[in-house]
């Protein structure tokens, strides 16, 4: 699969020719640029970007967070610590790149063609135009990426093997530190959401059954037809228990006041395996109520949550990579919220719902548990995430022999398996974008 290769010739021209060769060289150039994690530009070029096309996409930007703003609150503070978040991702990238001794040549936030940009020393920091990401391109990272001869000795490819791993991992490393250090900070000042063992409705569908009886959003059901549901599948089990018609007894807490409401059920409207069942026409869960606790108990809690969304972030990241859980959500007959690909759309969305629901709190959160799985996601072990390189470092580590040269691998023989990579996360984005708007998680 692999070989030794020699080093790399020097670049020698200052962009891709025109004609058929520019066509191969626009390709080799993307073709890198997947392998390598980041744009190519040559670092000895003045290519640095501001001008009118700057303050227009700049501009479309803070539009954008603005219009998300008026829209919800609460989506534009996790959209805006997201972007954050990201940030500190290339943040532990950069810093250990410098750290180890290779050389970073550009550290930009976003994708796409650059807007603004500037040079400090040997590396050029900016912002481009789609905000879908961000990158740090280091030197060297595999045998396809063309570095200058006096550069080898700094080139990622050429570093010790802990170095490479240290590098290559620090980003999903720093959004562990961020989910931790989020999860502490709510802990140690608000608490944590407990269970009360009761069922509180937290949104009424407008002309639906509920809302035609006068049952509101934060109604605690006490129970319904004589029963007392403590969980929010008990809720739906009592409901779905009768027929379309019946006139079932709502007994509520509203605000300290016990009511008891008669709701003339209806038959669910919704395709999928509800459809035509009694529906009530509300979304509801178990209440939860914050507990305090002491700054030791929170450090405590705050390592054991980060381990449980650790583990249980690896099999969400095997079930979003599943093809067929993408399709079956697309044919509607899949219903597991869990399982169900999502976009910064859908997240942004639920952030909102969130935030009305527990405030800044549960938005942090929200944002710790997004943090661990995107870690985990980023160390998948296939290009173009970290994971693959770190497969790369670790499978060169293991087929290099003491007092010979190093082994480094072809990746040119991995552009297929990158390619198939970057079309299955392309049709993953636009599966998400589609659901996000038609079939919305927390919807």
């Amino acid at each position: 699969m692999s070989q030794t290769l020699p080093p790399p010739p020097p670049l020698t021209s200052p962009g891709p020719p025109s004609g058929p060769e520019g066509a191969d060289s626009s390709y080799a150039k993307f073709r890198n640029e997947v392998l390598a994690g980041g744009a190519s530009e040559q670092p000895d070029v003045d290519d640095t970007a501001g001008g009118t096309r700057a303050v227009l996409g700049i501009g479309v930007i803070v539009a954008l967070l603005g219009l998300l703003a008026v829209w919800n609150a609460w989506a534009f503070l996790f959209v805006v610590l997201l972007l954050g978040c990201i940030f500190l991702h290339e943040v532990g990238h950069f810093v250990t790149a410098k750290w180890t001794g290779m050389k970073a040549t550009q550290f930009f936030l976003f994708m796409g063609p650059k807007l603004w940009s500037f040079r400090r020393g040997e590396t050029e920091y900016g912002i481009r135009a789609y905000p879908i990401g961000a990158f740090v391109r280091i030197i060297g990272m595999n045998n396809l990426d063309e570095v200058a001869p006096e550069d080898e000795p700094r080139a990622y490819r050429n570093q010790s093997y802990p170095k490479r791993m240290l590098v290559i991992c620090a980003g999903s490393i720093m959004h562990m530190i961020i989910a931790m250090t989020l999860l502490f900070g709510v802990y140690s000042t608000k608490g944590v959401l407990e269970p009360t063992g009761r069922v509180a409705v937290s949104e009424v569908v407008a002309a639906g059954p509920a809302a035609e009886a006068g049952l509101r959003a934060e109604d605690v059901v006490l129970s319904i037809g004589g029963v007392t549901p403590t969980t929010g599948e008990e809720y739906v089990a009592l409901v779905q228990a009768r027929s379309p018609g019946d006139m079932v007894p709502f007994v509520i807490d509203r605000d300290g006041e016990v009511l008891t409401i008669d709701v003339g059920l209806g038959a669910n409207p919704n395709q999928g395996p509800d459809f035509g069942k009694a529906y009530v026409g509300t979304r509801s869960g178990g209440e939860n109520d914050w507990q305090s606790m002491s700054v030791p108990e929170a450090a405590g809690r705050s390592i054991t949550d980060l381990g449980n969304g650790m583990w249980q972030s690896v099999g969400g990241v095997v079930k979003v990579l599943n093809p067929v859980n993408i399709f079956q959500h697309l044919a509607g007959t899949a219903e597991d919220p869990s399982t169900q690909p999502t976009t910064v759309v859908g997240v942004s969305r639920f952030s909102g719902i969130v935030g009305d629901d527990t405030g800044l709190a549960g938005i942090l959160i929200l944002l710790a548990g997004v943090n661990v799985f995107v870690g985990l996601l980023n160390l998948f072990p296939m290009l173009p995430f970290d994971g693959g390189h770190a497969a790369v470092a670790t499978y060169e580590r293991l087929r290099s022999r003491k007092g010979a040269a190093p082994y480094r691998a072809d990746v040119g023989k991995l552009i297929p398996v990158a390619m198939t990579m970057m079309g299955l996360l392309l049709f993953l984005m636009l599966a998400g974008l589609y659901l996000d708007i038609v079939k919305p998680i927390g919807g």
